[in-house]
């Protein structure tokens, strides 16, 4: 990008402590600027919030939540975060300044990377978000552009923007997805939860981007991206790049599982994995030649061991930087296999092979040529045979045996279910990788387990309750849709009638069926208000339903402790056996009659219409005139709420 152009805050000093020297990047929401701490005299990274973003609260929460959450972190894999403030209207964070540039920047100059490259790339990725995890962050927005790669070949995580604890809600308020298209889980797309799951599946995405230099869902619209990612397993990136380790495509798999339960818990469960994938990956395939971006082969007198623009170069990983792995967490134990112990010193010779020392140069190479093919035929075996075992055959067991077998033969397993109209359901239809084949023995084989046929069955259900009915719909392999009821003279209230599709019909796996059940006989419901309770309860009866009093009472018209109200209402259909609900009158309600005499006509109308009474006006035949002269009833008297009052207007003498 083009840094020359003016910038309002270049040479300012902001905040009375940042001098800002230039402008290094912009991005939607913020702007990056290379800065002097002039109280500590250090270069740092200051990002910059937009100014027109400044003013909503959402985007300034996020800003200073990307603050609180790398603070949190002391890893020398993530972007620290020094200093967080306002000045003048702008939001800022002050960060380690790294010199360098992102991956994405490498990407896009190289292309595909070697193995070797990606992996010392992902290694320290991961490592850094593994020390989030631990910590109880989630990401949710890795991506190459947030992969920093320094001069000095460190690789470090910035931009926590998008981070939340593990456990808090990953969705906002409007139901908005957070994080980048192409690096989105499909639980992010489909319900907008985020957990460190999410970080792994991102992980996978940009490694299968290094190994390929291509993303490997691809749209004309974002929707497009977004819906393969539900319903389309990310590629293997040999497919992409043919001839790259099977080792590297398990990696990209199970990082990229659609499923979040088949990927490892965490950042820290997938290192284990790439540690123990790369011990494996002889130094061809972990130097294999990448196409260039384009696809041109490298040219012949490209070094072939480097793979990113230079000088850049990386700094793999130490173990004293990743975080350990718990050992309670079974995805966290796959750290590569253990590596044999170092031989021992061999010792001092005895003085009578003293002379030894005295022969010529020859004897001693001899010697430890010996030594060098004995180690050598140690470590032959232990690569090839000591950490190998072979998968045994579990075709047609039950899942659970098939596990039990596996687990006494030291693997573990992976459960992908598919359909099968030939396997029983739940019974292994088969394995990857094959019976037979030799695997690392701390390995884990994929079992494809049988869901029986695409398929299944409607069972008939009428005639049944609907729990029973509930059941029976489940262990078929289908779902229960709409519920809705229906009188029946014939079929007992609770049972089945019917059922769309019906009974003997076919339908796929977890297809919904739709159940109508039988309200029982029909009823016309009779008219009790008025009545007393006891009449009423004997009238109810007669029909065949039963009487429920409210403890609730109303004022009406009714005689106090008469039926005032009933639910259902007279003439309304109920099943027999249904409760009616009466409540009872609590008589008239009294109100105090307000004093109108005096009053003009319209005022004394609006007051006792007010009060809660009717209005009648007795004008004189002749001269009346619109002051009120009497009214029926006294005022300060009681008359029952709706009752008519009578005002009669003053005659001209």
């Amino acid at each position: 990008m083009d840094t020359t152009l003016p910038d309002p805050l270049v040479d300012q000093l902001l905040d009375g402590r940042y001098r800002i020297q230039a402008r290094v990047a912009a991005g939607g929401m913020a702007t990056v600027y290379r800065a002097l701490d002039t109280r500590l005299d250090r270069v740092v990274a200051v990002k910059v919030m937009h100014p027109s973003l400044a003013a909503d609260t959402v985007f300034v929460e996020r800003f200073i939540r990307e603050a609180k959450s790398a603070a949190r972190l002391d890893h020398p894999n993530v972007v620290g975060v020094y200093d967080q403030g306002t000045d003048r209207g702008y939001v800022y964070l002050a960060m380690e300044y790294v010199a360098g540039c992102t991956l994405r920047d490498v990407l896009r100059e190289r292309g595909a990377l070697q193995p070797r490259a990606a992996l010392d790339i992902a290694e320290p990725v991961l490592a850094a978000l593994g020390a989030a995890h631990r910590a109880g962050l989630v990401h949710r927005d890795m991506k190459p552009e947030n992969v920093l790669i320094g001069d000095d070949g460190r690789v470090k995580v910035a931009d926590f923007g998008l981070a939340r604890t593990v456990g808090t809600s990953s969705a906002t308020n409007t139901g908005s997805i957070l994080g980048t298209v192409s690096y989105l889980a499909p639980e992010q797309i489909e319900h907008g939860t985020a957990d460190t799951r999410t970080d792994v599946y991102a992980c996978g995405v940009v490694l299968y981007e290094m190994l390929t230099g291509v993303k490997p869902h691809s749209g004309a619209s974002p929707a497009q991206i977004l819906y393969q990612h539900l319903h389309r397993d990310v590629p293997a990136p040999s497919q992409e790049v043919p001839g790259l380790a099977p080792e590297l495509d398990d990696l990209v798999t199970v990082a990229t599982a659609r499923d979040p339960e088949l990927r490892p818990s965490d950042a820290v469960g997938m290192l284990g994995l790439v540690r123990a994938a790369r011990a494996t990956l002889s130094r061809e395939q972990l130097d294999a030649r990448p196409p260039l971006a384009g696809g041109a082969a490298p040219a012949g007198d490209e070094d072939p061991t480097s793979v990113l623009p230079r000088p850049v170069t990386v700094r793999p990983v130490t173990p004293a930087e990743a975080p350990v792995p718990d050992p309670m967490d079974m995805t966290a134990r796959f750290d590569g296999p253990p590596e044999p112990p170092p031989p021992p010193a061999p010792p001092a010779p005895p003085r009578r092979f003293a002379a030894l020392r005295r022969r010529p140069r020859r004897a001693v190479l001899v010697v430890a040529g010996v030594l060098l093919a004995l180690l050598a035929g140690t470590g032959v075996w232990y690569i090839n045979a000591g950490q190998f075992t072979s998968v045994p055959a579990v075709l047609d067991l039950t899942q659970a045996q098939a596990e039990k077998k596996l687990e006494k033969s030291g693997l573990k397993t992976r459960i992908r279910p598919e359909f099968s109209d030939t396997v029983e359901r739940g019974h292994v239809m088969s394995t990857d990788p094959k019976p037979g084949e030799r695997i690392r023995n701390t390995g884990r084989v994929t079992v494809v387990v049988s869901r029986g046929p695409e398929r299944a069955e409607v069972p008939n259900v009428v005639g049944m309750r609907l729990d029973e009915a509930k059941k029976r719909i489940a262990q078929a392999g289908l779902t229960v849709g709409d519920v809705r009821t229906q009188f029946s003279d014939e079929t007992p209230q609770g049972e089945v009638l019917s059922s769309d599709p019906r009974g003997g019909d076919e339908r796929r796996p977890d297809s919904p069926v739709s159940l109508v059940v039988s309200k029982g006989e029909p009823v016309d419901v009779p008219d009790v208000s008025g009545l007393l309770p006891d009449d009423a309860e004997s009238v109810l009866s007669d029909a065949g339903l039963r009487i429920k009093v409210s403890d609730a009472q109303v004022y009406s018209d009714r005689e106090k402790g008469d039926v005032a109200e009933q639910s259902p209402a007279r003439g309304v259909q109920a099943a027999k056996g249904d409760t009616v609900t009466v409540t009872l009158s609590k008589g008239k309600e009294m109100l105090t009659v307000p004093d109108v005499t005096g009053k003009n006509e319209a005022d004394a109308k609006r007051i006792l219409t007010a009060a809660g009474f009717q209005v009648r006006v007795d004008r004189p035949f002749f001269f009346p005139r619109d002051s009120v002269d009497s009214q029926s009833v006294r005022a300060g008297d009681k008359a029952a709420r709706g009752d008519t009052i009578t005002i009669r207007l003053k005659g001209a003498l």
